[in-house]
């Protein structure tokens, strides 16, 4: 009996694999934390239409205005906050007078804004503060008693004044 050997050579019929070899980088020191903050913002995966999402934005705002102008709320205000801050576009100010007030329209927001399609709208400080803060999305809310608004002075700190430089006197 014979035992056949493979031979020795390459394959017959089969390419030989070819390895091209790859230049190593030099490492870039620091945590990956640091890394991603050197890198930069990364870009949006889908770029959404800046109309279609302005419109988004003018109706959600609607509905939110309206909503507290239903529920008796004063002295609202609307800032839009859009390139001075990450964590929303526009910020809606509005006082209550007591706190089961600013309960009520706090409750009846969240309920419109459900309505309205919104899938998470968080409420934070709604069992009986005295700033009732609702983030919709794009769109953050506040509801303060009076005193509470006077002493925080949201409209001041991200009012559109701050983003004037004023004159320097020589």
């Amino acid at each position: 009996m014979t035992i056949a050997r493979k031979p020795a050579g390459p394959a017959v019929g089969k390419p030989k694999k070819r390895t091209v070899p790859v230049p190593k980088l030099p490492a870039t020191p620091g945590t990956p934390r640091k890394k991603a903050a050197a890198a930069g913002p990364r870009a949006p995966a889908v770029a959404k239409p800046k109309a279609a999402e302005n419109s988004r934005l003018e109706k959600l705002e609607k509905l939110i205005v309206g909503s507290l102008e239903d529920d008796k709320a004063e002295a609202i205000v609307s800032l839009d906050v859009a390139g001075r801050a990450a964590f929303a576009d526009r910020m809606i100010i509005a006082t209550g007078i007591a706190d089961r007030q600013i309960a009520a329209i706090a409750q009846h927001l969240e309920q419109k804004l459900s309505k309205a399609g919104l899938k998470r709208v968080q409420v934070e400080g709604a069992t009986g503060s005295d700033w009732v803060l609702i983030d919709a999305g794009d769109i953050v809310v506040h509801l303060f008693k009076p005193e509470a608004r006077n002493l925080y002075a949201l409209e001041r700190m991200w009012g559109p004044e701050l983003d004037q430089v004023p004159d320097s006197a020589d």
